[in-house]
């Protein structure tokens, strides 16, 4: 017989806001720059995706945070009767010491702390836990290099039933967490933070980000991709870039200055936007006709969409079309990823994008992958 667990549910509603905006996150300052530029909540959907996903709802009890941080999001789902204690004095704006004050209550009463997040929101529950209980995050935020999370919502639900069911192995996970102000710069600074316990279920939970290694031989590979791409391009076509070393080579192989861990646009080989957010990339889909969204996975994850582009959104994927997408990548890279992944938020978007797609791994040479 299964006894019924009890659940921890904490949401950052700020994780994820800046993405779309061109911000690359929210932490100080950044989440009221995002506000000014119209960005909308995406943690709160995300989470709502999560609990409404949860199949063995029958076999939990919930101990929530208060109001925008989970209660509020619980009463609207089919688990309100769930809820056994709300751990209160949540206000209208809400920090990282909510956060660790709300885990830190929840590893005394709870089997499994679940939060809605990105890196940060997990480095603020390893302060507060650290290893004394399991702890799965569900990807909310913009980049989630760390190996805590689920490889999408649905996916938290599945190893959350089987945490129910007894059916998971509990592993130390790496928490890894950037330089937010240096990734604004176009620098990325990634450091292991320290590690949580994390129920696992094969190929439901994402690994950590890959170093990059520009060797001299990693190197050449790239520059093949990258003169396979600049000789194929096509005249007055809109090529959105998105961010990474391999698509970095290609923007300098155009002469352009292209932005290390932005989206960027260029056109008939002219750079005709720098560092763009959502909207800028729909008003240029609205000035060409034609356009191709250039991508490479994220080493060691295989995210192709949903983590640190996504201002490659997924309407702005609907416009330009599946066939319309090129996705480059190292040979090193593409070896050591068994699928490429996405998790844009839209489901009907995700689906369009399963199957197989081809990967350029070198000059006039592609291997094909599958996307999950």
């Amino acid at each position: 017989m299964v006894l019924p667990k009890t659940i921890g549910f904490i949401v950052n509603p700020i994780a994820g806001m800046g993405g779309r905006v061109g911000l690359k996150g929210t932490d100080g300052d950044a989440y009221f720059e995002a506000l000014k530029r119209g960005a909308k909540p995406v943690s709160p959907v995300r989470a709502r995706l999560f609990l409404e996903s949860i199949r063995e709802k029958d076999k939990l009890k919930l101990v929530v945070a208060d109001g925008i941080m989970g209660a509020k999001i619980v009463y609207g789902t089919s688990l309100r009767d769930k809820v056994v204690e709300v751990i209160n004095n949540v206000g209208t704006v809400t920090s990282r010491s909510d956060t660790v004050r709300i885990a830190s209550r929840m590893k005394e009463i709870v089997d499994l702390l679940v939060f809605v997040g990105g890196d940060g929101t997990a480095r603020d529950i390893l302060d507060a836990i650290d290893q004394s209980i399991p702890a799965l995050g569900v990807p909310s935020g913009v980049k989630m290099y760390s190996a805590v999370f689920a490889t999408n919502p649905v996916a938290a639900a599945k190893i959350v039933d089987s945490f129910i069911l007894d059916k998971t192995r509990i592993v130390p996970r790496e928490v890894l967490d950037i330089d937010e102000e240096a990734f604004r710069k176009d620098r990325l600074v990634v450091k292991l933070y320290g590690y949580l316990l994390v129920p696992v279920v094969e190929g439901y939970v994402q690994g950590s980000k890959a170093p990059s290694m520009l060797g001299s031989d990693e190197y050449e590979n790239l520059l093949g991709i990258a003169r396979w791409i600049v000789e194929n391009l096509e005249p007055d076509t809109l090529y959105i870039l998105g961010p990474g070393n391999t698509i970095k080579v290609i923007g300098d192989l155009l002469g352009i200055d292209k932005t290390l861990l932005g989206v960027d646009a260029v056109a008939n080989g002219r750079l005709v936007g720098k560092d763009l957010g959502e909207e800028e990339i729909l008003r240029l889909l609205d000035k060409y006709g034609k356009a191709k969204i250039i991508v490479t996975p994220i080493g060691g994850q295989g995210y192709i969409f949903g983590r640190g582009n996504q201002q490659i959104s997924p309407e702005v994927i609907r416009r330009v079309g599946r066939d319309n997408i090129i996705v480059v990548a190292s040979r090193r890279k593409i070896a050591d990823l068994p699928v490429l992944r996405i998790d844009t938020g839209d489901p009907v978007v995700d689906e369009m994008l399963r199957g197989y797609i081809r990967v350029i791994v070198d000059y006039n040479y592609y291997v094909v992958k599958k996307v999950v």
